[in-house]
């Protein structure tokens, strides 16, 4: 098959073209490198099987291909919050062109969405079926609201033109390729300690995130996108084991062996307390589940960073 990666550049996105190049397709990378890096794919430039295309998707895209993997947007707050309008764009433009490309080929779309849809959590662990609780007017809703409208959109699309979908609700996620600037909480951690920096966390630390590595989410996508067409979502792709932001700090000093000081800062505007998946409909649905340890994954993450350092 021929297969886009829209954010083909990108931490998710580039590992999803190096699965896809494994498994014997072709793969197409579309990504507009704001938070996107060529080095991501460089290993894949002048193979006959990739192709690069610098393009935003709020613009439409007209090509040939078997299937679709929309992966474009910012996924992190400084990034997302430095150009909210064109975050919350790339989601609704972004799926709405997506989408019609999927309609007029006939082909399958697969919609990267995002724990954030939950926002704050009044319930624990988060289920596909709880709406969540979203400040609609917060610095973070360019991103929360932006995945929702889009998710709306790939429904009324499956409704109405029976365009054959597929929604994953992604969890934090994390691995080697991170951006050194990305902004959220493993590499910053990582970031700091490696550079014999304080480490910097919000509130009192005691908010709880739950941590995939990338290479478990991958094979989470590729089994959503190749279930049975009757299988839309969405459906929660996250590691379910939970861990405060002052035992993930710890662990990080247990791996490098290097011991730094913490500092806390004010929690930001709209932080979730709590991030949990049930991932019962995953299990159930694609016989998915994450493989790789936190400590493990840590460890593959600090050794990329420490040699890009």
């Amino acid at each position: 098959m021929r297969v886009m990666v829209t954010g083909g550049a990108g931490l998710l996105g580039s590992h999803l073209c190096d699965r896809l190049i494994e498994m014997g397709h072709e793969v197409l990378a579309v990504d507009n490198l704001y938070t996107g890096s060529k080095e991501n794919i460089q290993k894949h430039l002048g193979d006959p099987k990739f192709e690069f295309l610098r393009h935003d998707i709020k613009i439409p895209l007209f090509v040939e291909v078997d299937a679709i993997y929309n992966l474009a947007c910012p996924a992190s707050p400084v990034h997302y919050q430095k150009a909210p309008v064109q975050t919350i764009k790339t989601s609704i433009l972004g799926a709405i062109n997506m989408l019609g490309l999927a309609r007029r080929l006939k082909i399958p779309v697969l919609q990267a969405s995002t724990s954030e849809v939950y926002g704050d959590p009044a319930v624990s662990p988060q289920h596909e079926s709880y709406w969540g609780n979203v400040n609609p007017i917060g610095v973070r809703s360019c991103y929360d609201e932006g995945k929702r409208a889009a998710e709306s959109l790939f429904f009324d699309y499956w409704r109405e033109y029976e365009v054959q979908i597929k929604v994953a609700r992604i969890f934090n996620t994390y691995g080697p390729r991170m951006a050194l600037d990305d902004g959220r909480v493993v590499s910053n951690l990582v970031l700091q300690n490696l550079r014999n920096k304080p480490l910097s966390l919000f509130g009192d630390g005691s908010q709880t995130r739950s941590f995939c590595f990338v290479s478990d989410l991958i094979e989470g996508l590729i089994r959503l996108m190749s279930s049975e067409p009757d299988v839309t979502g969405p459906i929660n792709l996250g590691n379910p084991t939970e861990i405060s932001m002052v035992s993930l700090a710890n662990e990080i000093m247990t791996i490098t062996g290097i011991k730094s000081p913490i500092t806390y800062l004010p929690l930001p505007a709209d932080d979730p307390k709590q991030r949990k998946p049930d991932i019962s409909q995953a299990k159930q649905l694609l016989k998915w589940e994450p493989k790789v340890s936190l400590r493990e994954g840590l460890s593959k993450t600090i050794s990329d960073f420490q040699a890009r350092l």
